[in-house]
């Protein structure tokens, strides 16, 4: 008796309403001013075992520049024919608020005929903004976690991509970033995603803390009324951060990806009542040639004799019904017991959408 009880008591709970969880004001969105920057710059990676561009007209004049910095002026209609350089596309990102002498991580990816990078180095290269300044310079031996190879025969084997490289902290800063969070006079918060109620939310958290500090702008961006000084402003930046939302539910939507057979549903998707048949039409050509052989003593010839035969035939179909306000796991339940394939639910959700039966934005990618 006692064990039914629990029993029953672990029944109820698990159908209790489970409230919303409550997110991080730092996980919904970001403050304006505060955003990482991308750099690039163009370089040449040395030191590769004949893996290089060759005659690649790139890298020839950026390793003439190179060894022209260096004091060496090559001869001009000279060719260096570089088998072991490269020429390189760097990328990185620059964090907020990075200082001069802080490094940071960059990316080293070919742009020529060069098969690998393994065992290069990357030779100082500047890395430029978006302004066309330069931020960071970037130097060093890359790690590269592909490995490619090929033998005489023309035969190759390739493991991951042995074009593109990484150097850890290979980049010194050379040029912070300005940042007016410290003194404009509106500090301004943006929503990953847009919604009104969610930034409503998050206004009214903060002006709870803080009264009469935050104000909506749009469906993205508040408006916050922060004191001057950074240190005040750090301080009350890092406990806004800290609040905890409970965000709207996300919108009702369908994602299928066309390519990959992929179906995503939100859990706000709900079905009207519906009733929903699926089955296939299964045509089966059996071709049995029959070869004829002519009289004895006859002229006739050897020929073979066609026989076809077709077959079609319907697979049972089943009906599920779907009541009103069907949630996710009743939809979900129902086209599994349809048997469908994710080929037949992309046709069996465009019809739902089509019949008006589906409340959710269908998106195909």
């Amino acid at each position: 008796m006692i064990r039914r009880l629990a029993f029953l008591f672990v029944a109820l709970l698990a159908s209790l309403p489970v409230p919303a969880a409550a997110e991080r004001v730092r996980d919904l969105g970001q403050f304006q001013s505060v955003r990482s920057n991308q750099l690039t710059g163009y370089g040449v990676v040395v030191g590769l075992d004949g893996s290089g561009d060759d005659n690649f007209a790139y890298v020839t004049q950026a390793m003439r520049g190179v060894s022209g910095r260096l004091g060496l002026q090559l001869p001009p209609g000279v060719n260096p024919a570089l088998k072991n350089a490269a020429a390189v596309i760097i990328t990185a990102e620059l964090p907020a608020f990075a200082k001069p002498g802080q490094r940071i991580d960059v990316t080293v990816s070919t742009m020529g005929k060069a098969k690998s990078l393994r065992g290069g180095a990357l030779v100082m290269t500047p890395l430029y903004g978006a302004d066309g300044q330069i931020y960071a310079m970037a130097q060093g031996n890359l790690a590269v976690g592909g490995l490619g190879v090929s033998g005489k025969d023309g035969s190759k084997l390739t493991v991951n991509v042995p074009t593109v490289g990484r150097i850890a902290d290979g980049a010194t800063v050379e040029q912070a970033v300005a940042s007016n969070f410290d003194f404009s006079e509106v500090l301004r918060w943006n929503l990953y995603q847009a919604d009104f109620l969610t930034i409503s939310r998050v206004r009214d958290a903060i002006n709870a803390a803080y009264p009469g500090m935050a104000q909506v702008e749009d469906g993205v961006t508040l408006a916050l009324m922060l004191p001057p000084g950074a240190n005040t402003r750090a301080e009350i930046m890092a406990q806004i951060e800290m609040l905890d939302i409970d965000p709207a539910e996300r919108a009702a939507k369908v994602v299928i990806n066309s390519r990959t057979g992929t179906i995503v549903i939100s859990s706000a998707v709900r079905l009207a009542p519906a009733a929903i048949s699926h089955g296939s039409l299964v045509v089966r050509i059996d071709e049995n040639p029959t070869v004829v052989q002519p009289e004895p003593f006859s002229r006739g010839r050897t020929a073979v004799e066609p026989d076809s035969t077709i077959t079609a035939r319907q697979q049972d179909n089943v009906v599920s019904r779907v009541g009103p306000g069907a949630s996710l796991a009743e939809v979900v339940d129902a086209l599994n017991a349809l048997g469908a394939t994710p080929a037949d639910l992309v046709a069996i959700l465009e019809g739902l959408k089509q019949a008006g039966s589906l409340t959710a934005e269908l998106v195909i990618i």
